[in-house]
């Protein structure tokens, strides 16, 4: 599935995405909306979808609601929050049943769009304010999900050494926001953020599936009246520059030390050398035949886990591993032989090819479903730039080995963060 036939459409307030594709037996609609990371909003970014999607002024409740999607031959519908360079992206997912494979005729594609329209338009607002009960129950949610990273020692780790290598950067903001702002937070101040969300966050509207596209073009004509808005544009780039790299290590009760190093890779999605970067990933950290893992995991035994990723939007990479406490000096020793390695060539013509096929695979495997198509897709409106699968796909297979030695050669370590035990 190389050509994606992606219908664009600039409407008024947001742009319309249409696949139309006989590749699911599903329709999936996704709303993408897209604003700078801002220490003032994040924590209320964080809440509103999650109050969004309890209830709408037409499902009062999510038990209403619930069963309506319910009523739609089991449609699913969640939210999710993620960040993209120094952007803060919230997603509504709606994926309903192709009315084409069922005996009655019910327009489920046309019920599935009024839905999504509903949610963003017609929220459980009542004098000025969001649902009083609704706000309360999503606050003790969101303190859950904010608390659940601290647990969850891995994801903590992560989160800690993106909080240091960018501190004073949009990047370094957490998406859920932060503990300490979410009691404050009033249904009234909730709705009149949701207003400036409405009127000002650049919007994408994906919908995917076996559709006629005028069809849908129309629905979303006569469903969503959006006021216009300017592009927000921020400097996905901005960097504070450190003369060396900042070592911080903290001890809690823990029993396996998490050892987590951040690079600026200097290279973002769409630059000329974006390919070779990924090449060079997948070679020094991305899959299971790499060079972390061989030498880190395998030859070593130092780690539990090694294994490297990147941000593409931000341009950084983050190497993360599992160590036994006393390993950290030789681990770090090991992690930046390999990188050395990588910026002085030191790979095989069998380790690029393999990790070209593997790469392809997976983008092949990614776009075989249609949340893992439209993710893909997400990439170019985020960037503003246009690249299609195919051109993806041929320039990661054209890659030189030359060129990965100059991705290589552009990284630079960072941050190292460490945590360990308190018996360290």
């Amino acid at each position: 599935m190389t050509d994606i036939n992606e219908v664009v459409k600039k409407k008024q307030g947001y742009t319309l995405h249409i696949v139309k594709t006989d590749k699911y037996k599903t329709n999936n609609l996704v709303m993408k909306m897209k604003a700078p990371l801002d220490q003032e909003t994040v924590t209320l970014r964080g809440l509103l979808p999650h109050v969004m999607q309890s209830s709408t002024k037409t499902y009062p409740n999510t038990t209403k609601l619930r069963t309506y999607l319910d009523e739609l031959y089991g449609a699913s519908f969640f939210t999710d929050l993620g960040k993209k360079g120094e952007y803060h992206v919230i997603s509504f997912s709606v994926e309903i049943a192709n009315e084409k494979f069922l005996k009655d005729s019910e327009p489920l594609l046309e019920k599935g769009l009024e839905f999504m329209s509903d949610v963003l338009m017609n929220p459980n607002v009542e004098n000025g304010q969001f649902d009083e009960d609704t706000v309360k129950k999503e606050k003790r949610n969101q303190k859950v999900r904010i608390q659940a990273v601290y647990d969850d020692k891995m994801r903590y780790a992560n989160s800690r050494l993106v909080e240091e290598m960018c501190k004073e950067e949009r990047f370094a903001l957490h998406v859920n926001g932060t503990l300490d702002h979410v009691d404050p937070i009033t249904p009234s101040e909730l709705y009149d953020y949701y207003k400036k969300v409405i009127s000002e966050d650049q919007i994408d509207l994906y919908v995917i599936g076996d559709v006629d596209v005028d069809q849908v073009e129309r629905l979303c004509d006569g469903l969503f009246s959006l006021s216009a808005r300017e592009a927000v544009n921020v400097d996905t780039s901005e960097v504070k520059r450190k003369s060396k790299e900042n070592v911080v290590k903290e001890k809690q009760d823990v029993k396996q030390g998490k050892l987590n190093m951040g690079y600026r890779t200097n290279t973002q999605y769409g630059d000329k050398d974006y390919y070779a970067l990924q090449v060079f990933n997948g070679i020094f950290g991305g899959f299971s035949h790499s060079k972390l893992f061989i030498n880190v995991r395998e030859k070593a035994s130092l780690a539990y886990y090694a294994a490297s990723r990147l941000e593409s939007h931000k341009g950084l990479m983050m190497v993360m591993s599992g160590i036994e406490f006393k390993n950290y000096d030789q681990a770090v020793g090991i992690i930046n032989e390999q990188l050395e390695a990588m910026k002085n060539g030191d790979f095989t013509d069998s380790e690029i090819e393999q990790t070209k096929a593997v790469i392809k695979n997976q983008m092949l495997e990614t776009v075989d479903t249609s949340r893992g198509l439209i993710e893909v897709l997400y990439h170019n409106a985020v960037s503003g730039k246009q690249i299609d699968l195919r051109t993806w796909l041929e320039e990661v297979e054209k890659t030189s080995k030359e060129e990965i030695i100059a991705a290589a050669n552009k990284v630079e370590l960072d941050t190292i963060y460490f945590l360990t035990g308190m018996e360290e």
